[in-house]
């Protein structure tokens, strides 16, 4: 038995007891959730555990969790995720109509390639949450260092490499590289051109290992698109109901 899974057990319950207040309010109706969703969708969470807040700080983002919509297990709108206690799992989208989330869609995948998506991801149910990546994460969340900013992905990536372990945006990162769609790649100059010739122009597309995304690539990736439920559900600002005389300010 690997020592370090006891331990590992232990912290990641510590990590993931909520902490009230410190997220935003969902921004759209379980029903309009539910209508927009699209098989393939890549849904963002903006989480209240201290493990949300670590992966918050170190991205610099709203977004701390990401889970793939997979649509209807046994007659349930459901999402494959990686959890910090229960590792790779199916839960229902009703798991998350309390928190503020963000759907992000891959713009023009092709419907085999959003089968291969999924079926790759619900390939690692039942696989661990990777236990070296939660020593890492709470070692940052009790000596917090003053790391740059270009560095803080890095902690995101540390971990033990098992493939039968998960770290939620790896696994998903993971399954859309599989079918080559990219989420941030890397561009390069094409070290092969000269100055006399057009392939100068030329980039190329390096796709950047899976460990190295974190939930917020996903909201500001090129090749998704950022699906709002109130929006995409015939919204007519003309059909609110506002108090008369009144205004109303929020955070």
């Amino acid at each position: 038995m690997n020592p370090l899974r006891p331990i590992g057990r232990a912290m990641a319950r510590y990590l993931s007891k909520p902490r009230p207040g410190t997220g935003y309010a969902p921004t759209s109706t379980p029903e309009a959730l539910l209508a927009t969703l699209q098989r393939g969708d890549v849904l963002l969470v903006d989480g209240t555990s201290r493990f949300s807040g670590t992966i918050k700080y170190l991205t610099q983002s709203t977004w701390s969790h990401a889970s793939l919509y997979i649509g209807q297990q046994q007659g349930v709108p459901s999402l494959v995720e990686a959890d910090i206690n229960d590792g790779v799992r199916v839960i229902p989208v009703s798991n998350y109509f309390d928190y503020h989330t963000r759907i992000c869609r891959p713009t023009g995948l092709a419907a085999q390639d959003i089968d291969e998506v999924i079926r790759l991801a619900l390939a690692r149910l039942g696989h661990q949450y990777d236990v070296r990546n939660i020593v890492d994460l709470l070692r940052f969340l009790l000596i917090k260092p003053p790391l740059p900013a270009k560095w803080r992905r890095r902690w995101l990536a540390l971990g033990s490499g098992d493939p039968t372990r998960a770290i939620c945006s790896s696994m998903i990162a993971e399954a859309f590289q599989s079918v080559r769609y990219p989420i941030l790649p890397a561009t390069v100059a094409n070290e092969a051109c000269t100055p006399e010739t057009r392939q100068c122009q030329r980039e190329l597309l390096h796709i950047r290992h899976h460990s190295l995304f974190a939930p917020r690539d996903f909201d500001i990736s090129p090749y998704f698109d950022v699906i709002k439920p109130t929006l995409a559900q015939d919204f007519d600002y003309t059909s609110l109901a506002w108090a008369n005389g009144e205004t109303t300010e929020t955070g």
